[in-house]
């Protein structure tokens, strides 16, 4: 088998390429035109996110098997084109977990010791010992916002410094937490008791500028805050007003909304602390990446069972043909539903009725019912193989039915999410053969194209409702494409839903909410 290695990666994992028989091509000196003569016939390609291995170089590279990323992100992949061509793209995700937890550790030491602001000090020549008093970490409560691998760890290694940990994670239930001996409390509980805050989600439209001027004002006067994440999850003007007011005692951030940040006002704010994002820049963290990713090659390569696998397992192509729609439509149920779920997750129902109850990859299509609840809210990719392990992590329990009646459809799949706060029901069916349709929603019939922006707004059910909301709504700049109402019962609860052609800002959902007979809203966006 010839592997080609297209970016440096630790030699620890080329090594072992060579010791399980594999035929290494290092190709991180080559040019362009030479590196694509070489994947012409190779059946494994080793990248970080130098390389772009899109469509053009896939459909060259006949003989490719797998791609094996030395890291976490795959954006340099083109990940429907491989999944097209069968083939495996598996990554390293694990490999920098111990470095970035690590790393958030010392800058949280060195906040609350002032280490930085003191080496400075005394370099330049002072010797200012009454000027750098610090706290000690024993007592004090860490807020960790985001609950996955990364910040799980945070919390664990904190615990051995005597701190109290309070974690705020929508989708961790409070018995995951407990079995942590970690207490899961609310958004804004964490804002108000924690000492120190570090921040552990992906940036998304919904985390970004997670932690602004609101936030910041909830927090507990001489609290710290930490971003090893991403930048733009904390808004960085707010910050330096927290930080040069006092409002704040110190912040630490390796990661910034603009990078490098050179000459950005962020880097002359009082107390702060700064790296070139350095999370992940470990020797360990390089090894571990480089060495993961080749054993997930050479696992796929001798038709062995990989763990990091980022797009689809192989499905035969007979096999596959029937499941194309159904899976977009289990995908796209799952993408529709999880943003009308409030609160952490616990139940997960899905049922297969008519058509769908025959097929016998059931369980896949459950897991694309899986995968489409959780990828957007989690850090790490959720696809049809890890799925069900991600969800299980989670406290949420996974149950399958099917049963002979479609209710007058030829096909139809039925999604039922209970959580801490509430309940909600989806159906949905094949129109044609490719095509996702809501048909239901909580009981409510409609006949919905789940495509770019909606708003759905339930309120009474009585003369002047769908005018206000139009207004509200055309006051905001913001277009109305198409609306259809549908309700239970004369003179209950109406359910409308208003196709936009622009996002719904929350600011906006608040005021239509505001309005009176509105009893509920939710802005769904499924444009990915």
């Amino acid at each position: 088998m010839k592997v080609v290695v297209a970016d440096p990666i630790h030699e620890a994992g080329i090594e072992l390429l060579r010791q399980e028989g594999m035929d290494v091509v290092v190709a991180t000196d080559m040019e362009r035109e030479e590196l694509l003569r070489e994947l012409q016939d190779a059946d494994g390609l080793l990248v970080r996110s130098r390389t772009k291995v899109r469509r053009d170089v896939l459909e060259l590279a006949k003989n490719l098997k797998v791609i094996g990323r030395a890291g976490v992100g795959v954006d340099n992949i083109d990940l429907d084109a491989a999944t097209e061509r069968g083939v495996v793209v598996v990554n390293a995700p694990e490999a920098s977990t111990i470095t970035v937890a690590e790393h958030t550790i010392g800058l949280i030491l060195s906040l609350a010791r002032r280490i930085p602001f003191a080496d400075a000090s005394l370099k330049a020549g002072k010797w200012e010992k009454k000027k750098f008093l610090g706290c000690e970490l024993r007592g004090k409560t860490l807020g960790v916002i985001g609950l996955g691998r990364i910040g799980t760890q945070v919390a664990l290694k904190a615990k051995a410094f005597d701190m109290k940990i309070l974690a705020y994670d929508p989708y961790i239930t409070e018995d995951y937490g407990r079995e942590l001996g970690i207490e899961v409390a609310s958004f804004e509980e964490v804002l108000k008791r924690a000492d120190f805050i570090t921040v552990h989600v992906p940036l998304t439209d919904k985390t970004r500028g997670l932690i602004g001027r609101e936030e910041f004002n909830k927090m507990k006067e001489g609290a710290y805050i930490v971003n090893c994440a991403r930048g733009g999850i904390i808004d960085e003007d707010a910050l330096i007003e927290a930080l040069n007011s006092g409002r704040i005692a110190g912040a630490a951030l390796d990661v910034f909304e603009v990078e490098p940040p050179i000459g950005r006002p962020i880097l002359k704010a009082k107390n702060i602390v700064v790296t070139p994002h350095l999370g992940a820049s470990t020797e360990e963290a390089q090894r571990y990446a480089s060495t993961i990713a080749c054993e997930e090659v050479v696992k796929v390569l001798r038709n062995e069972a990989p763990r990091n696998v980022v797009n689809m397992p192989a499905i035969p192509p007979e096999a596959m043909e029937k499941l194309r729609g159904y899976l977009t439509l289990a995908e796209t149920l799952g993408r529709f539903t999880v943003q009308l779920v409030r609160g952490r997750m616990r139940d997960v129902n899905v049922t297969f009725c008519g058509a769908i109850a025959e097929v016998k990859e059931q369980t896949v299509l459950c897991n694309a019912v899986l995968s489409g609840l959780l990828s957007p809210i989690l850090t790490e990719r959720v696809n049809l193989l890890n799925a069900p392990v991600v969800a299980k992590n989670r406290g949420i329990r996974v149950t399958i039915g099917k049963r002979e009646d479609s209710e007058s459809y030829g096909n139809l799949m039925l999604l039922e999410v209970k959580s801490d706060q509430g309940e909600s029901l989806v159906k949905g069916c094949l129109h044609g053969e490719k095509e996702p349709r809501i048909v239901e929603v909580d009981g409510y019939s409609l006949e919905l194209a789940p495509e770019g922006r909606i708003l759905l707004v339930r309120h009474d059910d009585r003369p002047g409702m769908i005018g206000r909301v139009a207004l509200g709504l055309g006051n905001n700049g913001i277009n109305i494409a198409a609306m259809q109402v549908g309700r239970k019962e004369k003179g209950g609860v109406q359910l409308m839903i208003l196709m936009v052609d622009q996002l719904v800002p929350e600011e906006v959902v608040k005021e239509i909410s505001a309005i009176d007979g509105v009893k509920d809203v939710k802005a769904v966006e499924m444009e990915k």
